[in-house]
């Protein structure tokens, strides 16, 4: 007949037989620390890729799919996972929801608590790569194939634009209820005038321009910035693009407007700012050397929340007659 028996036993059992088998057990592991960790809200796996605010929470979508939310201006976090999905795009809508674009060909959306997430489906573009939710509560989105989606239904809906060209687009943006850009690959640039019923294509950025991101600050005045460190300016609504300083030199993968300024976060954790007609690096203290993906403006906090690789969310203090002021969010910290 079987027995079981206790682990010391066993290994007595096993020895007096002489027996080549478990002569002891150890001691049971202390996974408390693993459970601690764990339990973090911002674990050092996440990449954040996206960030948003409505003036009352924070969002972080993170290339894992968890959602972090922030009630206190970025000073803590809580998760949310949404599993299977990448979050690379989030955008706030008029009345404070939140929508976000996954690199798996759905939309999530989520109340003004940033909770509450669900999604839809999005056939087209193939792949996606920005979103923006435009003065009627639209939702845009754009990627590959110089393809737009708009849903003005929740995402029950689609119309598409497909501008028959080979190419991404990593940006949309609706200026106005009638005026709105998208830009990508080989500087592409088109424009609708018209609520975006059509889009029309206008002369292209220099030297097959690649924008890792765009901002129009009115329907004519408008930046990019690209690989390398280049920064473009249009004033005519992106018809012609004119070069401009960058003495951060270094690719700026975010552009946002904070405090009435037009900014931009990427490479070597630089924070740059519109100076005249040149970008200047924002310094601050405890700077981490790896790429910021996102960043998001706090005017009411004078600070910036950035995000990136490892964990990172930080909160930037950019008062000039203020010490400024930095707290980290990475995981274990």
């Amino acid at each position: 007949m079987n027995k079981i028996f206790p682990c010391r036993a066993l290994g007595a059992a096993l020895i007096g037989t002489g027996a080549i088998g478990l002569a002891g057990c150890s001691a049971q592991a202390d996974l408390s620390a693993v459970a601690t960790e764990a339990a973090r809200p911002v674990q050092r796996y996440d990449m954040t890729q996206a960030l948003a605010t409505n003036g009352k929470v924070v969002v972080a979508g993170t290339q894992s799919g968890a959602v972090l939310v922030s009630s206190d201006n970025g000073r803590s976090w809580k998760r949310e996972a949404l599993g299977g999905s990448s979050l690379i795009g989030i955008a706030t809508c008029p009345d404070g929801r939140f929508v976000a674009v996954d690199f798996y060909r759905k939309v999530w959306s989520g109340d003004a608590g940033g909770t509450g997430w669900k999604s839809v489906p999005l056939d087209k573009p193939r792949t996606p790569l920005a979103i923006n939710c435009d003065g009627k509560g639209r939702w845009w989105v754009a990627g590959t194939g110089a393809t737009l989606a708009v849903s003005a239904d929740a995402g029950a809906s689609w119309t598409v634009t497909d501008m028959g060209e080979d190419a991404q687009l990593t940006s949309i943006q609706m200026v106005d209820d009638k005026v709105g850009f998208t830009a990508g690959e080989f500087g592409l640039v088109a424009t609708t005038t018209d609520g975006g019923g059509t889009w029309t294509r206008l002369p292209p950025m220099p030297d097959e321009f690649y924008p890792y991101a765009t901002l129009f600050t009115s329907p004519t005045e408008g930046w990019a910035s690209g690989i390398a460190g280049q920064i473009l300016h249009t004033r005519d609504g992106g018809r012609s693009w004119a070069r401009q300083s960058n003495t951060s030199r270094v690719p700026l993968y975010r552009l946002f407007v904070h405090e009435g300024v037009p900014h931009g976060a990427g490479a070597g954790g630089s924070v740059a700012r519109l100076e005249g007609d040149a970008w200047r690096s924002v310094a601050y203290p405890d700077a981490v050397p790896v790429f910021l993906s996102a960043a998001v403006s706090l005017p009411d906090q004078h600070a910036i929340v950035a995000g990136g690789p490892g964990g990172l969310l930080r909160v930037i203090g950019t008062q000039a007659t203020q010490a400024s002021t930095a707290t980290t969010a990475a995981a274990g910290q």
